[in-house]
């Protein structure tokens, strides 16, 4: 069982302990945990008459950093997964049906992931990315492509980023950021050992951290400032970090069209002044 699917379990492992307010969440949970992705926390507290505060200290207490945490860990446990040709890669499939699934799987990842997207926690990345003094991207391996994309895309809103491909280069670059410096870190696992060498080096400057992650108790979502989820599925033939690649692309692209539109006049003078910078590249 991966590391994040212990929400179910953790609630029924620590049920006779409960006091009475948690038992009653408890079984709200229990009785309907598909239903719990789609709410929001004060949703959930009107609907049982508590405090949002009571929900939230209940999702501390089995083990999670907040309630966004314990619904990623939750709807990785019970998403459902597709259960017709669209789900299992076979030996034997062809060339259109291998094409119609890699696709089909590409979709549920991105559905998947919109359903727990966090709206605050997105709210309060981009306005920690538009006071920036800079913004810096960190990823390794298959996250280092999607941290290179975010790269490209924010230099065209006119702030100071960086990326550096060399994990010896990010402690370097990590090193020199202050507290006024946003870095976006990108992570599928969110415990490597370079991740958490440069998460180190983050915390000790007090830089500003969202993270982009599937795990929802791994090292970098526990010590991350702001907290971006992805969700998705392993198969035979791909890995959930493969699979997870798009949703971290669209949360990077969500980030930039809305820190695009809150530039205003100046994200559009920057996005043009760069036009006209690459204009001489097209023939």
């Amino acid at each position: 069982m991966k590391e994040q699917q212990f929400a179910l379990a953790a609630i029924r492992g620590s049920y006779r302990h409960f006091s009475e307010k948690e038992k009653k969440i408890a079984d709200y949970v229990l009785n309907d945990p598909k239903n719990i992705i789609h709410l929001t926390i004060n949703q959930i507290a009107d609907e049982l008459g508590l405090a949002e505060s009571t929900i939230f200290r209940f999702c501390q207490r089995i083990g999670f950093k907040g309630f966004q945490a314990f619904k990623i860990s939750l709807a990785a446990e019970v998403v459902t997964p597709l259960k017709d040709i669209h789900e299992k890669i076979e030996e034997g499939d062809s060339i259109s049906a291998v094409t119609e699934k890699v696709f089909r799987s590409n979709i549920k990842t991105l559905e998947d992931t919109l359903q727990i997207v966090d709206t605050e926690a997105m709210e309060q990345a981009t306005d920690k990315l538009l006071k920036a003094r800079k913004i810096d991207f960190y990823g390794n391996g298959g996250s280092a492509m999607v941290a290179m994309d975010g790269y490209h895309k924010f230099v065209r809103l006119g702030l100071q980023v960086s990326m550096n491909l060399d994990s010896h280069m990010q402690l370097m670059t990590a090193s020199q950021l202050q507290s006024d410096d946003v870095a976006i870190v990108i992570s599928h696992s969110g415990s490597t050992t370079d991740v958490l060498d440069v998460l180190r080096v983050l915390k000790e400057k007090g830089v500003t951290i969202i993270c982009v992650t599937n795990f929802a108790k791994s090292p970098l979502s526990k010590e991350a400032d702001i907290a971006l989820y992805t969700i998705s599925e392993e198969t035979d033939f791909r890995s959930e970090a493969l699979s997870s690649r798009i949703a971290q692309l669209s949360l990077i692209d969500a980030l930039y069209t809305n820190l695009m539109i809150a530039r205003g006049n100046e994200g559009k003078k920057a996005l043009q002044d760069m036009r006209e910078a690459m204009s001489h590249k097209r023939l």
